[in-house]
C-alpha cells in the first residue's frame, strides 16, 4: 500500500484521564502533519465496573503502513504505562486503535479493518461521525452520519470541557 491514506484512530482511558489523552494528542502531532480531533466525552466503562473513560476518535492522513501504526501506538501505549498482564476489560491507562485505514477491509498485520468497535460502541461511532460524518463504512455502505443516527444501543456519552494546546477541543453539552 503506498501513498497517503486517512486513518482514523480512537483514544480512551480512564486512569489519569487527561493527562493521557493530552500524551497522545501530543505524540499524534509529532508523527502527523494534520490532527482532525472529534470533541472529548465521557462514557461509562463497557465490559467492566470501572471508572468513567475519556473517548475521542482523531483523523490523520499518512503513508505509514498499518504495521507501523499498529507498533507506534503500542510504543506510545507502553510509555503510558498501559498494561497487557491485564484482563481485556479493565482500567486503561491510554488505548488507541485504528478504527479505519482508508478503505481497507481484512487483517492487515494483525488488525482487523475496519474495527468491529464502530458498529458496537456509541464511544468510537459518535466521536467518529463527529469528524467523519460523510466517510463511508467500508463494509456496511452507510456514512458515519447515517450509523449514528440510526445508533440505538443505549451507550450514553457527555461532551466534556477539554482543551489542547491552546485550542478548545470540545465543550460540555455541545451538540
Amino acid at each position: 500500500m503506498s501513498g497517503s491514506v486517512r486513518v482514523y484512530i480512537s483514544i480512551g482511558t480512564n486512569v489519569d484521564r487527561e493527562r493521557h489523552v493530552i500524551a497522545a494528542l501530543d505524540a499524534l502531532n509529532g508523527w502527523f502533519d494534520e490532527l482532525i480531533i472529534s470533541p472529548v466525552y465521557d462514557s461509562e466503562a463497557v465490559g467492566f465496573d470501572g471508572s468513567p473513560f475519556l473517548n475521542l476518535v482523531v483523523g490523520v492522513d499518512t503513508d505509514l503502513p498499518v504495521a507501523e501504526l499498529s507498533r507506534r501506538f503500542k510504543q506510545l501505549e507502553a510509555d503510558n504505562g498501559r498494561r497487557r498482564d491485564v484482563p481485556k476489560f479493565s482500567a486503561r491507562t491510554l488505548d488507541l486503535d485504528i478504527l479505519t485505514y482508508g478503505d481497507v477491509v481484512g487483517r492487515i498485520d494483525g488488525v482487523e479493518l475496519p474495527r468491529g468497535e464502530i458498529l458496537k460502541n456509541a464511544f468510537v461511532l459518535r466521536p467518529l461521525a463527529d469528524i467523519a460524518p460523510e466517510a463511508m463504512h467500508p463494509v456496511c455502505g452507510k456514512t458515519y452520519g447515517q450509523l449514528w443516527q440510526n445508533y440505538s444501543a443505549g451507550q450514553k456519552l457527555w461532551p466534556v470541557d477539554f482543551s489542547w494546546k491552546g485550542r478548545q477541543i470540545s465543550r460540555e453539552f455541545a451538540g
